[in-house]
């Protein structure tokens, strides 16, 4: 593969070209040369005026249902999702039948997504077939690929359980990540608790939820030393426990969901199925903290919280209707409503160190692994590459393109 991308502004502030508006020479996956003007020839050149380019960006928490659940998503169509929202590397749950407990549904998801310009990594269990009883095999599927361990959907209940998880993953500085819910007191819950709740009738999931479940984790985080990564985090108090934790130095980072920033619960006034979602929509106190917490650095990371379904789980009355929103290929677009780019551009890639990818930065000699993106222009949410339709922006305009990815010595443009 050889390309030039010309006349791109780097937005990656470990970048010495940070800010710059330059031109990069690839060639059989390597960045060859950056300068502000090169005279090269090329077998394709991208037209990149007015365009960014930072590090390829990762999405840590996306669920691709297979094995086991192909009618909602494959790992061919995840990944064209991924390569259309402008993710170089991506996460997939083990939510699956079966779970992704043992290295042989490790190595079976790993050969699946081969020779892709979008790097996967899945994500093993905490718990043997994620049923919340015994630990998995944590350090057999380390060993064969799984970058970290998650129960995904579901959270680990039993405190004895996550303080051995929390120790066994030591052994080799591994980290576990967590989704702040305690399941019995979310149990039956639609939406958030609130007077929104109470005026639509429905049943709340009580910001208590939350709150519980991660002071319990903090206290066992506490306790071993060990690392703990806690997504979706959706309460005002939730991202204040975050932050003191990670004052007193605690091994503790976390991520949120675009749609956290943007909607709350007043977006379900409607009954709409489609913001039906886990954690809940909260309040719009709540995202303003979650917006706040962005800015202060509290919160590391935005994640798609991926979660396909097909058309029958959704379209149905409220309470029966399944979780979820297919949004990793307009994560990008949908989180620009309310975060600047630069911020923006950092949180898609801060995962990279905190789960100890290969190291990489825009500079002359490093492996392309790139996202070309645009603030300007829009796109429609309607002709999606993921199998499912799930989400309530199909349709809209929203501000932001991503322009394509360079990855594994693979270039995919967006049409």
């Amino acid at each position: 593969m050889q390309v030039l991308i010309r006349q791109a502004r780097i937005c990656d502030q470990r970048s010495k070209f940070h800010n710059r508006v330059v031109d990069i020479f690839i060639e059989d996956g390597i960045i060859k040369d950056i300068a502000a003007s090169l005279k090269v020839k090329a077998k394709q050149t991208i037209e990149a005026k007015g365009m960014y380019v930072s590090t390829g960006w990762v999405d840590l928490f996306a669920d691709y249902r297979e094995p086991g659940y192909e009618h909602k998503e494959t790992i061919a169509s995840g990944l064209k999702a991924a390569a259309a929202g402008g993710f170089t590397h991506v996460f997939t749950l083990p939510n699956t039948q079966p779970a992704v407990s043992t290295k042989s549904v490790v190595e079976f998801i790993l050969q699946k997504a081969k020779g892709n310009v979008v790097s996967l990594h899945p994500l093993g269990s905490i718990t043997q077939n994620i049923e919340g009883k015994n630990l998995a095999e944590m350090l057999d599927m380390h060993t064969h690929g799984a970058i970290a361990f998650t129960d995904g959907w579901k959270t680990v209940d039993n405190p004895q359980l996550m303080l051995k998880a929390l120790e066994y993953v030591k052994a080799f500085d591994g980290t576990l990540i967590q989704i702040p819910l305690n399941s019995d007191l979310a149990a039956g819950g639609l939406m958030n608790e609130g007077p929104i709740s109470v005026q639509l009738g429905m049943p709340g999931v009580p910001a208590l939820a939350e709150t519980i479940q991660l002071y319990r984790d903090i206290e066992l985080l506490r306790y071993t030393g060990s690392k703990l990564h806690v997504t979706g985090v959706s309460t005002a108090e939730g991202v204040n426990m975050i932050r003191k934790a990670k004052k007193e130095g605690l091994r503790i980072t976390c991520s949120v969901t675009p749609y956290h920033l943007v909607l709350s619960d007043n977006d379900l006034k409607g009954y709409s199925s489609r913001y039906k979602v886990s954690p809940v929509l909260r309040s719009e106190a709540d995202s303003k903290a979650l917006l706040k917490a962005v800015a202060d650095g509290t919160i590391d990371c935005i994640t798609s919280h991926h979660r396909p379904q097909e058309w029958d789980a959704k379209e149905k009355e409220f309470e029966y209707a399944a979780d979820g929103m297919n949004i990793q290929e307009i994560a990008y677009q949908v989180a620009l409503q309310a975060v600047g780019v630069e911020r923006l551009a950092e949180m898609l890639t801060a995962a990279r160190d905190i789960f100890g990818l290969p190291a990489t930065n825009i500079e002359k000699g490093a492996t392309a692994d790139l996202t070309i993106f645009a603030t300007d222009g829009t796109t429609v949410a309607d002709q999606m590459q993921s199998a499912s339709r799930n989400n309530p922006f199909i349709g809209q305009e929203l501000t932001g393109r991503v322009i394509g990815i360079i990855n594994n010595d693979h270039i995919h443009l967006n049409k």
